[in-house]
């Protein structure tokens, strides 16, 4: 498997409050290993690794990538 440290990063920008990042494993079976949740205006900086095979986003947020930014669509 081919080293995943360091190649991969996203930012995220809270656009509301509350605003919860969940970082999932890589391996047989997914779980949830990390959580955060920001405030309005918080950025936070993601990193892909060995053990973050995927990370989840709920609520207003833009999510910045080398492939773009996406806004996340909270209509709940």
């Amino acid at each position: 498997m081919e080293d995943m440290n360091g190649d991969e990063y996203i930012v995220i920008k809270a656009k509301a409050q509350g605003v919860q990042v969940i970082g999932l494993t890589r391996g047989q079976d997914t779980k949830f290993h990390h959580t955060e949740k920001l405030d309005k205006g918080e950025v936070l900086i993601c990193q892909f690794t060995n053990h973050t095979s995927a990370i989840k986003i709920r609520g207003k947020a833009t999510v910045l990538t080398k492939y773009g930014t996406v806004d996340t669509d909270d209509e709940r």
